[in-house]
């Protein structure tokens, strides 16, 4: 928790809400009865200076008003560890999509060289944003320093110095991505350092123009926060009533849309701002195909809120918490992309590509047991958090769900889940 830090000034927090519980501090320092000497009244050997006292109970009064602004906060992360719905285990879908980022990550390595000598530039800083954890993890940026080895072998130049960085949410499970990190560099035949930066890319994480390349794979479909129009109208993003919920999915999916401009176009500006000039992106994330209808603002989310949504019809879990659960993710078109990116200005499109990523499933392990972990590899942090420990129930409802011979195959068909990857270069 953020320091709640009181001096005789008044309290000086510094927090999300730090503007609104300084005047919160102040109007309750005011209301203190001046008449009231604890000082005086209350004996000197009880071993701390009792003029603090009022501080001290302040101190706890913004504490509790910090601890019930943050439970209300989402905080997303995959399934750690190495068990049976970790994501480490259920993220070959994602290593899929990364192998189609290979091609256009060497590409801009090739591309960052000078226009007048061909050499790499002596230093080069490279990041994977959202590494999350597992296998795929340093996948990225292996693939960049691998590329980078084999241009200067090539031309035979002396290879540049690299600086590898993997970020993600402080929440990530970073034990194995730290081990993975280790590893890349003892096997490294030039001079590799790396590094470790905990935190959201939607804000900065880079001084300013000293990163060669970003990488970023089945990230930026994640929002930095559901909508906040859906939340203070309290408008459910899925409601338990079909016909309320198809009557406001329009609302719903604009606001969804409307968030994913917004943390776009600001992922876009920040990266800028951190890239040297020529400097590099290769993205990739959840999207939907262009020919497909906007029924939702998220394939994957459909299937797991239909399941939480029987769950709350049973009474398995309360309606009032179903329809206050808003996750923050959204799968945009590529126009919406193109449209962003060309809005914001900082970066020319040199590649779009659209990939199906059933191609990377084998049919034949497709099944209850398959399809619910990888759900919760990627979902159940943010349920139980909202919930509380409901899993056991939500994996019954589901099996129940699909029980009919069939079922399952014909409700993932009904969801085509595609993603795109960008390359992009500073303009």
């Amino acid at each position: 928790m953020a320091s709640l830090a009181l001096t005789a000034a008044g309290a000086e927090i510094s927090t999300p809400w730090g503007g609104l519980l300084n005047r919160v501090s102040i109007l309750l320092i005011s209301l203190w009865p001046p008449s009231i000497d604890l000082e005086q009244q209350l004996p000197q050997a009880m071993g701390y200076e009792l003029s603090c006292l009022r501080y001290v109970i302040l101190d706890l009064f913004l504490a509790t008003i910090m601890c019930t602004a943050m439970a209300s906060q989402q905080i997303v992360y995959m399934n750690k560890g190495q068990g049976e719905t970790s994501y480490a285990c259920n993220s070959q879908i994602q290593s899929g999509a990364q192998n189609r980022m290979k091609p256009p990550i060497e590409a801009a390595i090739n591309e960052l060289r000078s226009s007048t000598t061909s050499l790499l530039p002596a230093q080069m800083l490279i990041a994977d944003l959202g590494c999350s954890s597992g296998p795929n993890a340093v996948e990225l940026v292996s693939v960049a320093a691998e590329a980078i080895n084999r241009h200067c072998d090539k031309l035979q130049q002396p290879p540049p110095e690299v600086c590898l960085f993997l970020n993600d949410l402080p929440g990530n499970d970073f034990n194995m991505v730290v081990k993975s990190l280790h590893t890349l560099r003892q096997r490294s035949s030039s001079t590799v350092t790396t590094g470790v930066i905990p935190g959201s890319f939607y804000e900065r994480l880079f001084t300013t123009g000293s990163m060669h390349l970003f990488c970023s794979s089945n990230s930026l479909h994640w929002l930095s926060e559901a909508p906040e129009v859906l939340r203070r109208n309290q408008i459910p993003a899925y409601d338990i009533d079909e016909n309320v919920r198809r009557e406001r999915l329009p609302i719903v999916i604009e606001a969804y849309a409307q968030q994913f401009r917004k943390d776009f176009k600001n992922f876009l500006k920040l990266r800028a701002t951190e890239l040297v000039e020529g400097g590099h992106m290769v993205l990739s994330l959840i999207g939907r195909h262009p020919h497909e209808s906007t029924s939702e603002f998220s394939d994957l989310w459909e299937i797991v809120a239909k399941i939480l949504r029987v769950m709350a019809s049973e009474g398995v879990i309360d309606k009032a918490k179903f329809e206050s659960f808003y996750v923050p993710i959204y799968a945009p078109s590529d126009q919406e992309l193109r449209d962003i990116i060309q809005e914001e200005g900082s970066f020319c499109t040199k590649d779009l590509m659209l990939h199906d990523l059933t191609i990377f499933v084998d049919n034949s392990s497709i099944n209850a047991s398959w399809a619910l972990n990888q759900m919760r590899a990627v979902f159940e942090p943010i349920i139980v958090q909202h919930f509380g420990d409901v899993m056991d129930e939500f994996v019954r409802t589901a099996e129940q769900r699909w029980s009919e011979e069939g079922s399952l195959q014909d409700e993932l068909g009904r969801h085509q889940t595609v993603a795109f990857t960008m390359s992009l270069t500073k303009a």
